[in-house]
């Protein structure tokens, strides 16, 4: 006799679990969408507590500073088969980020927050998160997959990060109906909270993991060690640039520049975000054609120039659009990047190697937001995209220049049936 619900004994069937990737898509999706709204939200907040330009700028430092130490020690010391162990521990302290922001106006104790949290100030991929993510992916396809699979996990991000900027308007529709403007701008944290708890109940649906090859269990950089470190330090370069453009800090600019409204604001950022969202398909499609080197840099370089022209632009109007042309361009070395450091190296050495890339890239973009800050309430508010557009530049000639003959496998094998 069997329990109601129960299996019978030989029936053969079993309960399906949802594939480990769709676990990874949803939960990235459920977290990009809370950094969509924080990183517009995140200035407007802080500038509501009393904050100067300088200030807003050491508090994303500071997260920058505090996500890129912690995903190090995760990469590099933490053994093989506990990412998902680590992924809820991470989703537990979003929990605790989102929570403590609403409920705190100190600025010592938000820079605390910041920096041992997962605050994102930048609405980009660069979080704790990471390093597991990304190995569990790489592992779950063939190498000729393993460029779309990462072009549907930025495109899941992408959009949730869009859609994330137009509820950046929230606070304004509930003061609309009423509600005092801070507690409608802590509202918003309370939910970057819930997002947390949602995000950890799709990280429970990914099987744990457990080493089972005697190479599975080095988790340090072994053969591929040269490539990752080159890798890492052109990529610090890019980050570098990124920070002084994160986009709390071009809400911000937008803000000052031409006193945009929270809710034109995020109607903008949504749109901007789509564009982003539609490159990843588009991305590992020209990939396919042209390389994954030559896709990040061909396309890089064009995004670095519109955001330049961007912070020359006479009026609102022509810097949103070259705004929007930089984003349609701008994110298509995402997928690319990942799939490329992925291929390059042994699948023992991937979660090292995606936190050895990501780490750099995180501790570069950490100081430049402050740098930024400073230029900003100086007065100099082009200075920062300008510094963004022309170090991109050079690091996309840089990285054209280092690795334009290391190939990955698949491209290895067109060049070679071709």
């Amino acid at each position: 006799m069997t329990a109601p619900g129960s299996i019978p004994a030989g029936s053969g069937a079993r309960p399906r679990r949802p594939d480990p990737a769709t676990c990874l898509y949803a939960a990235r999706a459920l977290r990009d969408f809370g950094d969509g709204f924080i990183a517009v939200l995140l200035a407007v907040y802080l500038t509501e507590l009393g904050f100067s330009p300088l200030a807003i700028g050491v508090v994303a430092t500071a997260a920058l500073l505090g996500s890129s130490l912690t995903t190090l020690a995760i990469g590099l010391f933490a053994p093989p088969g506990v990412q998902r162990a680590l992924l809820l521990a991470a989703s537990g302290l979003m929990v605790a980020t989102g929570l403590a922001f609403a409920v705190s106006a100190s600025l010592p104790w938000l820079l605390f927050v910041a920096f041992v949290g997962t605050i994102n100030p930048s609405a980009g991929n660069v979080s704790i998160f990471v390093p597991m993510e990304h190995a569990l992916l790489a592992g779950s396809a063939a190498a000729s997959h393993r460029t779309r699979l990462f072009a549907v996990y930025g495109l899941a991000g992408s959009i949730a990060a869009s859609v994330g900027a137009l509820a950046a308007g929230t606070p304004e529709l509930l003061a609309g109906l009423g509600w005092a403007r801070m507690d409608a701008l802590r509202a918003m944290f309370y939910l970057y909270a819930a997002l947390g708890v949602a995000g950890g109940l799709c990280y429970r649906l990914v099987p744990a993991a457990a080493p089972s090859a005697p190479e599975a269990r080095s988790f340090a950089l072994g053969p591929s060690k040269r490539i990752v470190l080159r890798l890492a330090a052109l990529f610090s370069i890019d980050a570098f640039a990124g920070g002084f453009a994160v986009q709390s800090l071009l809400a911000l600019w937008l803000f000052q520049r031409f006193d945009l409204s929270l809710a034109a604001a995020g109607t903008f950022f949504f749109g901007a975000g789509l564009l982003a969202a539609l490159s990843y398909p588009a991305a590992a499609w020209l990939a396919g054609r042209i390389g994954l080197i030559n896709t990040m840099v061909y396309t890089h370089i064009p995004s670095s120039l519109c955001l330049i022209a961007a912070a020359f632009a006479p009026d609102l109007r022509l810097a949103l659009g070259f705004l929007l042309a930089r984003a349609a361009l701008s994110q298509m070395d995402v997928p690319t990047r990942s799939s490329y450091v992925m291929a390059v190296v042994t699948p023992a050495e991937r979660a090292a190697a995606a936190s050895v890339t990501s780490v750099p890239r995180g501790l570069a973009s950490a100081a430049s937001p402050a740098i930024a800050g400073a230029w900003m309430a100086a007065g100099n508010a082009a200075w920062p995209l300008v510094a963004c557009g022309l170090l991109k530049i050079a690091y996309d000639l840089l990285l054209l220049w280092t690795f334009r003959h290391v190939k990955p496998p698949e491209e290895v094998r067109r060049q070679s049936s071709g």
